[in-house]
């Protein structure tokens, strides 16, 4: 009877309060980080819908008949600020920079089980709720609106998302979310979610395996060896173009930073001969000015030639060639991301004042609330949003699209503090209390 009153005090006590982070405040920058991403993530969700040629690689980008001087030069900000490749690469490496934190500090078997039995609670009740409202939205509001909203606004770049019919296609599109390990954006949950960006939540989850696998031989092994050997596991992800290359580029930062000081040597500088050093930043400026000039390049000189580096690849399951057969569609792992990414994390990494500047209440607050944002701006955009723009009858499209951005925003934030106070924060409740008690 102590356990069973043991447990459920406990449980009372998770349900009954947010979650407290598992990381320490000093690690506060890097949910701030994330908060970052979470801003950049509602303007590319807002502006794909309402001012898609202002979005970088977009269809009306592409086909640019319709753009005026604003959307270009917005155009160009974008691939720095709303870009959709870099936004949910630097989630899935975010992701593993983090997950294995609560291990580094607590190298034991308990630990790691826990992290790894709570993560897919933790995901799937949040993703079910959403895909859940979403369905139910729709089949009252009906689809045929966002269709009216596409032709009258000539936005080629959004989909009218997928019907859900029925309870058993709403229950393997939530299970296949968290089981398909390829063609990620290929499948019914995604392609039913407004913006069909569902499928990022599926790599994150299967890429939380491979730091799990990967991590554990990190108490047991030589720092040094480590490094060579996670570089050697970047490389041969690369060459056959799986997503473990950016997850284990996250894991291995969080190893250099936690158990070898790496931003202490880092600031000291890059040793060239003798006493000579190289600003480490100098390094990091050529890996992200070199990811911004491929971003620039495909964007402005030869957008036909974008998609040719991911020939650069092994072609696994059809050739002994190069990966000459790619589909466009589908999410790609690519060159020009990770540079950009590499660049700005290892600057963060090492940096105080960047630090200190994502560590501001604002992004820490977005950052905890990620997962909520990310489920709730879509819905949002794609219902209140069109519904207020096509109710309004301005002369000017850009006061109009002014006035849903500031509706939008506000509605997403109210929207996602309760989905967070009532889905989220119960999910992981609810993954701490399954856990202890099937230890009891």
């Amino acid at each position: 009877m102590n356990g069973w009153s043991t447990l459920v005090t406990k449980s009372v006590k998770r349900f009954a309060a947010p979650p407290l982070s598992s990381h320490d405040s000093k690690n506060n920058f890097l949910i701030g980080l994330r908060g970052f991403f979470v801003i950049q993530s509602f303007l590319h969700t807002f502006l794909l819908v309402f001012a898609p040629a202002s979005v970088v690689h977009s269809a009306n980008a592409q086909e640019g008949s319709h753009s005026s001087n604003l959307h270009k030069a917005l155009k160009f900000v974008s691939i720095l600020f709303w870009n959709d490749g870099i936004i949910y690469s630097a989630f899935i490496i975010l992701s593993a920079r983090t997950i294995c934190i609560p291990f580094m500090k607590d190298e034991t078997r308990l630990s790691i089980a826990g992290s790894i039995f709570r993560r897919g609670l933790r995901l799937w009740f949040p993703v079910a709720v959403a895909l859940a409202i979403t369905t139910s939205i729709f089949q009252a509001t009906g689809y045929k609106y966002l269709d009216d909203f596409a032709k009258d606004t000539s936005n080629i770049s959004i989909l009218v998302p997928y019907k859900i019919d029925n309870a058993l296609i709403y229950f393997n599109s939530v299970f296949n979310l968290f089981w398909v390990t390829t063609r990620f954006s290929d499948q019914a949950g995604s392609y039913a979610f407004p913006g069909q960006m569902m499928w990022v939540i599926n790599v994150i989850y299967m890429q939380s395996f491979t730091v799990y696998m990967t991590m554990v031989i990190i108490p047991y092994t030589r720092p040094s060896w480590r490094v060579k050997g996670a570089i050697f596991f970047i490389i041969t992800a690369w060459w056959v173009q799986s997503w473990a290359w950016y997850s284990i580029t996250g894991l291995l930062l969080a190893d250099l930073v936690t158990n070898m000081d790496f931003k202490a040597k880092a600031q000291r500088g890059i040793k060239v001969w003798r006493s000579i050093t190289c600003p480490s930043y100098f390094a990091y400026a050529v890996s992200l000015a070199g990811g911004l000039v491929m971003q620039y390049l495909w964007a402005a000189w030869r957008p036909e030639y974008r998609d040719e580096e991911l020939i650069a690849h092994g072609a696994l399951y059809y050739t002994g060639g190069l990966n000459e057969d790619f589909d466009v569609k589908q999410p790609q792992a690519r060159d020009d991301n990770y540079l950009v990414l590499l660049g700005f994390f290892l600057c963060v990494e090492t940096s105080d004042i960047i630090q200190w500047a994502l560590a501001n209440p604002l992004f820490v607050y977005l950052g905890r609330r990620s997962l909520s944002w990310f489920l709730v701006q879509s819905v949002v955009v794609y219902t209140m949003g069109i519904k207020l723009f096509q109710t309004l009858h301005m002369t000017s499209e850009v006061a109009a699209t002014a006035a849903c951005f500031f509706a939008i925003l506000a509605a997403t934030a109210v929207g996602s503090e309760i989905f967070y106070r009532a889905v989220e924060v119960p999910s992981h409740a609810l993954s701490y209390t399954i856990f202890d008690w099937i230890r009891d």
